[in-house]
């Protein structure tokens, strides 16, 4: 299949209201995925860096100039990625891993993290899931894991299902059923719709966020990643 043709041309910009999932409903977005750093940037979330600032906080506001530099490697087809402003700690994002067990983002301490929420409704979270996982085996490891977490509301059936009969087959299967990752990040300014990525340091701090899909297993996405891995 020609990669090109699974995601729109430039132009075309669709937001799609997805009803019935819940009350405020997740929106899907189709996006131009070559504009993202010359488009306007989400508005900031204060982050506390005075006195009272814990240590995580101090620790990832302290990591601007490393932000900026990974959104400098953000180009072409991961062009919207755009860098944290501030880096903000999200050690305590929580999700239910491979076992089906609870665990949050700090529990990958030391290992830098590409999160991407879908779903099964959005299709261009469905569209994107190949190459996530065509990164994840190439670059995957000791350093770096691609972490999708599917948001359907329900059981594993569905999701299971779509990764089963698409062959997708290195990323483990992270969950989150209940959309409560989704609006933790909506309520921070980092998720507008799905699908939403986030690039996380080894310290669990954000560097780098997108709104809408990407080719991940462009040379565009390895080049940002190895960005990431090199500071």
């Amino acid at each position: 299949m020609d990669r090109r043709k699974m995601f729109p041309a430039p132009r075309h910009i669709l937001l799609a209201a997805v009803a019935g999932v819940i009350a405020g409903a997740v929106a899907v977005y189709v996006s131009n995925t070559r504009s993202g750093n010359n488009a306007p940037a989400p508005a900031s979330v204060a982050t506390n860096t005075g006195a009272d600032a814990s240590a995580d906080d101090k620790l990832c506001a302290a990591k601007a100039d490393r932000a900026k530099a990974v959104g400098a490697a953000a180009t072409g087809h991961v062009a919207a990625m755009l860098p944290a402003d501030p880096p903000r700690s999200l050690k305590s994002l929580a999700f239910n891993g491979p076992d089906g067990k609870p665990m949050t983002v700090a529990d990958h301490s030391g290992r830098t993290l590409l999160i991407n929420l879908w779903a099964t409704w959005c299709a261009p979270c469905r569209a994107e899931m190949p190459a996530l996982d065509a990164l994840e085996r190439e670059m995957g490891g000791e350093n770096f894991e691609v972490v999708a977490v599917n948001v359907d509301t329900g059981d594993d059936t569905k999701p299971k299902k779509f990764l089963e009969e698409t062959g997708v087959a290195s990323l483990g299967f992270y969950r989150e059923n209940t959309l409560a990752l989704f609006n933790d990040l909506k309520k921070q300014g980092l998720a507008l719709g799905l699908p939403v990525t986030l690039l996380i340091d080894g310290d669990g701090c954000l560097l780098a966020n997108m709104n809408g899909p990407a080719e991940w297993a462009s040379p565009d996405a390895k080049k940002l990643i190895e960005a990431a891995l090199a500071q």
